[in-house]
């Protein structure tokens, strides 16, 4: 899954947010899991990444709701 740009973000609808916030927590919680485990992680930096794009998200969605 690439990266998740705040422009790309806000042309979504909240339905297509929400599904894609689901699917990187998912993929979060499987590398964390992996690199607990002692696994050798593929991209060490894919986690930090998962946690922007997931924040991108949830400000994106606290915006629309304020307005």
């Amino acid at each position: 899954m690439a990266v998740l740009r705040a422009k790309e973000a806000r042309k979504m609808s909240n339905e297509e947010l929400d599904k894609r916030l689901s699917e990187l927590r998912l993929e979060l919680a499987k590398e964390r899991a992996q690199a607990k485990v002692g696994g050798s992680v593929k991209n060490p930096g894919r986690i930090k990444e998962l946690r922007r794009a997931i924040a991108r998200i949830l400000t994106i969605k606290k915006e629309r709701e304020r307005k």
